[in-house]
């Protein structure tokens, strides 16, 4: 690092800042600070991540890391296979402090409460002074969430979400929403059909950075779920920037209308595949947000798909880091249905005669990704009406797609998916029937199950397990008034369909086996 400097501040940048901006980098003086990066054991092994994930962010840590010394900025990089690595977070800090005696220490806040705890411990424990910094990739503070959260009685999405709209002035005309809508996600629930046009995907080279780190995780990680062949991830913010072009251009105009479609064997569609690179932070999310808007203002792309995206973007993505941060750290034990059920091995294998499971956890195998719709009534979905336990369920997601970070993945799978926190996230469970998969894919048309069956031999499960969740929830669902339809179609049901559904469902769960 070279003995003719001296030693000031020492930045530790983590595996999902790999921003230029980066709030820590602020005042960043070349001359006398230094950046401290790592890969440690610790943080790859607190959860079974998939092998794409793993590998993905290593080598965009690494792009990150050449990038600044490119720019003059000292970085020390400890790799997850040099000999010394400590593997932990703790004594790789303490051995960067002892090799170099920095003045202080800055770090942006971290993403997860976990991070946080340590990072607080070393406030108290270490001689070093540590200064925390607020992460400004995101339109909304904790404390600004915090703010608008207090006093109400329902943190209702769309609510925040028209605050965000105001404070970036994104699709907005004075105080009020361009088109006089602020919300078009009615018009985004069209079917995909397999004639459908899509644009080619643009190809992202391997570079000799991300050989060398696949060839490494190959090496230390050979059991983790997933496949390494067909990586397919930008690691560098220039890459990146130019998929979001690529989506902007090519997939943006029809992104709205089949955002919730499922289609064999295009796993795509034309979702955005963007999530991955924003949350590690390759990409700037208001600056894509306005890049999708120029889109709209230009007459390349359609409100609706541009006012979808935008929400999940600075209304979805920013609403559920506010409710992690209000509600941990207690929030991943939330189990307001009290699901005890062992997730089934076939979230691992795929091995399972439900088409639509087996598809998505194929993709998932694969791609280290499936879209929202899959993840939520396919994967999800299952795990709510068989009882599952919520937490393990977290932690497959957390595990196996490539953009799950807790902050983000948390909410989304204890909150919506799995209803745990009983109702702080979602209005009512996303609990559904065989009927809605088939509506909006066409996996049921080659499953070994029949869609229209609620029981018998040739059932689809999803039918039967969801009356069964509902009958034996009723006692904490009865009074959501988005269920009474529902409840009220159970009771007209002859006491004998009633009774042969509760049997066939009690069967099937008897038989299903645990990881």
């Amino acid at each position: 690092m070279g003995e003719s400097h001296s030693i000031g501040t020492m930045v530790f940048i983590l595996g999902d800042q790999l921003s230029h901006s980066i709030s820590s980098l602020d005042g960043f003086d070349p001359d006398h600070d230094f950046i401290f990066m790592c890969e440690v054991m610790e943080e790859a092994t607190y959860a079974r991540h998939h092998k794409k994930k793993i590998a993905f962010i290593f080598s965009a840590m690494r792009h990150f890391a050449q990038e600044l010394r490119d720019k003059g900025f000292r970085v020390r990089y400890v790799p997850i296979d040099d000999p010394d690595n400590a593997g932990s977070f703790d004594d790789e800090l303490r051995r960067a402090i002892g090799h170099s005696s920095p003045t202080r220490i800055r770090l942006t806040e971290p993403g997860e409460w976990r991070v946080l705890e340590k990072i607080t411990r070393w406030q108290s424990s270490l001689e070093t002074p540590i200064e925390v910094i607020d992460d400004r990739r995101f339109i909304c503070s904790r404390s600004e969430f915090a703010d608008w959260a207090r006093g109400r009685k329902d943190l209702v999405m769309e609510f925040f979400y028209r605050q965000m709209r105001r404070k970036t002035g994104l699709l907005m005309e004075g105080d009020q929403p361009v088109g006089g809508r602020w919300n078009f996600d009615s018009e985004n629930r069209k079917p995909a059909r397999p004639d459908m046009f899509r644009p080619q995907r643009r190809a992202i080279d391997k570079d000799a950075i991300t050989r060398e780190v696949i060839d490494v995780v190959d090496r230390l990680f050979p059991d983790n779920f997933g496949e390494l062949r067909d990586f397919h991830f930008a690691v560098s913010s220039k890459d990146a920037s130019l998929l979001v072009e690529d989506f902007i251009d090519g997939h943006l105009s029809e992104f709205g209308a089949t955002q919730d479609a499922m289609l064999t064997g295009d796993p795509f569609l034309n979702h955005s595949l963007l999530s991955f690179y924003i949350n590690v932070g390759l990409v700037d999310p208001l600056d894509m947000c306005r890049r999708a808007e120029r889109a709209y203002l230009e007459g390349n792309a359609p409100l609706s798909a541009v006012e979808g995206f935008i929400r999940q973007i600075i209304g979805w993505r920013e609403y559920m880091r506010g409710v992690y941060w209000m509600k941990m750290p207690d929030y991943g034990d939330a189990n307001f249905f009290g699901n005890k059920r062992p997730l089934p091995d076939f979230y691992w294998t795929g091995a399972t005669d439900m088409n639509c499971v087996a598809t998505v956890v194929g993709e998932t195998r694969s791609n280290a990704y499936a879209h929202h719709i899959q993840r939520l009534m396919i994967t999800g979905n299952f795990a709510l009406i068989a009882g599952v336990d919520p937490k393990q369920v977290h932690q497959w997601y957390l595990e196996v797609y490539a953009d799950a970070y807790e902050w983000v993945e948390m909410p989304n799978v204890i909150g919506m998916s799995q209803f745990a926190d009983g109702g702080v996230v979602g209005t009512k469970p996303y609990a559904a029937s065989g009927n809605y998969i088939s509506k909006m894919s066409d996996y049921c048309d080659s499953c070994s199950f029949n869609v229209k069956d609620r029981t018998g031999p040739k059932a689809c499960p999803f039918n039967y397990l969801y009356w069964d969740f509902l009958s034996r929830n009723r006692g904490l669902l009865a009074d959501n008034r988005r269920l009474a339809r529902q409840y009220a179609t159970w009771d007209r049901m002859d006491d004998a369909v009633r009774r042969d559904i509760l049997a066939t469902a009690a069967q099937f769960l008897e038989n299903l086996k645990g990881y």
